[in-house]
């Protein structure tokens, strides 16, 4: 397959569960619309877990010692939400999101237009998968990692589709952008990260998805959006202070 492959096929799997979801969606009562979601984000909570879990490496430990890995997610996740919130960047998220619902939505959508785009976009950008797949195949390693995201992403459009309408649609625009720089920056830059920097992006990005799995299992509303910049501040941080040690 040629370089950039994996994103093309992970797009076109979020647009067809997308929209099998909304041809299926109003078959289904409310009431298994809502425990699809919570399922969802349940399991939403397994996977933040387990990238939390795989993070935690002996990569990590070796770079920055065996006690500064946790500390870093913290501190990114901290900084990144000070960061986060004083941009007001979940609710430029919504307000994107907002503007496209105003020209695509129709009315039997429009109520959940917003929170079926910023949170099908979140779960489908913030994972660890995103980020190594679309860099991997950047390097000329093949599209695998990508095509494993492009399965699971196309199960997940199916159900938001089917609960929050044609929002969950927009997503393929900045999947397509992100992981598209992503795979650019694999093929010019080469393995820029250290596997520890790797690691701790893969833990903090884990942090947030239990966010986004509390989030969709209807436990609590955080402004996961807000915690973005944690996923740039952690490489940096581990990359400095293991230089420093």
């Amino acid at each position: 397959m040629f370089i950039g492959a994996g994103t093309v096929i992970n797009v076109a799997a979020i647009a067809v569960g997308g929209l099998l979801g909304l041809l299926i969606g109003p078959r289904f009562p409310e009431r298994t619309r809502t425990l699809v979601t919570q399922v969802l984000g349940l399991f939403t909570l397994v996977i933040g877990a387990k990238s939390i879990v795989n993070g935690l490496s002996a990569a990590l430990t070796a770079q920055v010692g065996p006690n500064a890995g946790m500390l870093i997610v913290l501190g990114s996740l901290l900084i990144g939400a000070v960061i986060g919130s004083l941009v007001r960047l979940e609710q430029r998220l919504d307000g994107g999101a907002e503007f496209l619902r105003g020209k695509l939505a129709t009315k039997s959508h429009a109520s959940t237009f917003v929170e079926g785009a910023v949170t099908s976009t979140l779960v489908f950008c913030v994972g660890p998968l995103a980020i190594l797949g679309s860099l991997t195949d950047g390097l000329g390693d093949g599209p695998q990692q990508l095509l494993i995201k492009a399965v699971m992403d196309g199960f997940a459009a199916i159900a938001f589709a089917s609960s929050f309408g044609v929002g969950v649609l927009v997503s393929v625009i900045p999947v397509a952008v992100y992981q598209g720089l992503l795979t650019v920056l694999g093929v010019l830059v080469g393995n820029f990260l250290a596997q520890g920097e790797i690691d701790a992006l893969t833990a903090t990005g884990g942090v947030i998805l239990l966010g986004l799995g509390f989030r969709l299992a209807g436990i609590k509303k955080i402004p996961v959006g807000d915690l973005l910049p944690g996923l740039v501040l952690a490489p940096i941080a581990t990359a400095v202070v293991g230089a420093l040690r």
